[in-house]
């Protein structure tokens, strides 16, 4: 190729290799190392005067030194008078912090992007971005390429029987990948919610049973009344006083100028609660916390339209405590712990799994950006196997990571089938020899410019 240099760093030099024989060239050399101090060392051993220069340089298990050799070569080509520099990067280090998790927290992605632009980069390849909004992080062209027509097409050449399955997403937030695929496979979706951000609250209480006491007519108007919760025992609740003033229906609390159909909807759900103007308290049953299991267990089951969880309860009670937030600027207290792969949570948070949709004796593929922890997506995987009744079920990823033990606790689940991953972040031949489920697909076509439902042969 005239006038085009492919350099490959240490982190996937596989992918490299790859791209560049379909390419029918060879990557162009350059001696990569560290010095004795452990500083990286990038010497370009070819020309790149007025050349077209491609570095390929995706994650890996040793992420900052990869970060850096790739700043290092993009710097160098740029002081050898190289007309354009283009950072392949398949996997995007950092692209999990592309916001602030706490008060406190750092946008490492956008830094990362300011980096690169800094050492000269003009071009960013990359795929399946954690957050596609990261794209405005940069200040030069990015092309965020998708793995999902190479998933697409192994799952119809592969998966007997996908007509009937059902995509799944194990958290909230990849519902929008999900929903992409199965309108790309003519599917139906579904979605394993978890809720695990809750601290638990002691409170100590006779009965299952919350009151919420009517408040009396006060002088305040109604949007600047304090919110104050009573509770008390449903064995000994003591009768109203007779002098006691009735309380006012809320459709007289309605501002006489607004009409039914203006209300707001809190003033809709409370005309709809109260079916007695002279009632005073709403009952909420409570969904008890079964205890002992572990992170990758289901622990909810099938929940009534009449029944709350315990943790919306204790949501309502720590709000009315006198314990302040854990942030000086109040906010979520579960900010650092938002994501999807975040620290497990521990015997003092609830943790509720719930599974929407109907998946009983059909395929199940559970998709998402990239596998790292394994908690989350065991915990999807018996989810719709043993409260749902799946058949089958496939976890499905971009970007394949498997830090710590994951592949192995993945392997040894038995409600999940098969792990399918991509080839944008390195995965050792040991490792896919350990894994017998372990399965993973060649998107390097994508980046040599052939378009993926090309045949395989």
């Amino acid at each position: 190729m005239r006038g085009v240099q492919i350099f490959s760093g240490t982190s996937h030099p596989g992918l490299a290799d790859t791209i560049c024989e379909r390419l029918g060239t060879s990557p162009a050399k350059a001696d990569l190392g560290k010095f004795a101090n452990g500083e990286t060392s990038v010497n370009i051993g070819v020309s790149v005067r007025n050349q077209d220069v491609y570095i390929l340089q995706s994650g890996s298990d040793k992420i900052n030194d990869s970060v850096m050799e790739l700043l290092i070569m993009i710097s160098a080509c740029k002081g050898g008078s190289a007309k354009s520099i283009t950072a392949v990067m398949p996997y995007f280090p950092y692209s999990r912090q592309s916001k602030k998790k706490s008060h406190r927290g750092a946008i490492t992605a956008r830094m990362l992007a300011n980096l690169l632009s800094i050492a000269g980069v003009d071009h960013v390849i990359t795929m399946d971005l954690h957050a596609s909004q990261m794209q405005g992080f940069f200040g030069k062209p990015v092309d965020n390429l998708f793995a999902e027509p190479f998933i697409a097409r192994w799952i119809r050449m592969n998966v007997s029987g996908w007509r009937d399955a059902v995509v799944v997403s194990k958290n909230a937030g990849g519902t929008k990948r999900v929903t992409s695929l199965a309108d790309t496979l003519k599917l139906n979706f579904g979605i394993v919610t978890t809720d695990r951000r809750r601290p638990k609250v002691p409170v100590t209480m006779s009965d299952s049973t919350v009151f919420f006491d009517a408040v009396e007519d006060d002088p305040l108007p109604r949007d600047q009344r304090p919110f104050e919760l009573h509770l008390r025992s449903a064995q000994a609740t003591p009768p109203i006083p007779e002098e006691a003033e009735p309380v006012e229906s809320p459709s007289n609390l309605l501002r006489p100028e607004t009409p039914p159909a203006a209300r707001r909807p809190s003033e809709l759900e409370a005309a709809h609660d109260y079916t007695d103007a002279s009632s005073s308290m709403t009952t909420i049953t409570l969904i008890p916390n079964p205890g002992g299991t572990t992170p990758g267990a289901t622990t909810s089951a099938h929940q009534d339209t009449d029944v709350v969880p315990e943790a919306m309860v204790n949501s309502m009670i720590s709000n009315a405590s006198s314990v302040p937030p854990d942030h000086a600027l109040g906010g979520s207290f579960d900010a650092a712990e938002s994501d999807d792969e975040g620290s497990a949570p521990g015997a003092d948070h609830e943790r509720t799994i719930t599974l929407v949709g109907e998946v009983r004796d059909r395929p199940v593929f559970i998709v998402d950006d990239m596998i790292d922890k394994s908690g989350s997506w065991i915990a999807a995987a018996e989810t719709v196997v043993k409260r749902g009744g799946a058949s089958k079920v496939y976890c499905i990823a971009t970007h394949g990571l498997f830090t710590a033990e994951s592949i192995d606790q993945m392997d040894a689940c038995p409600s999940i089938d098969h792990i399918v991953v991509t080839n944008t972040f390195p995965i050792s031949p040991a490792m896919a020899r350990r894994s017998k489920k372990l399965i993973v697909i060649d998107v390097s076509t994508l980046y040599c410019g052939e378009h993926p439902t090309t045949p395989l042969w």
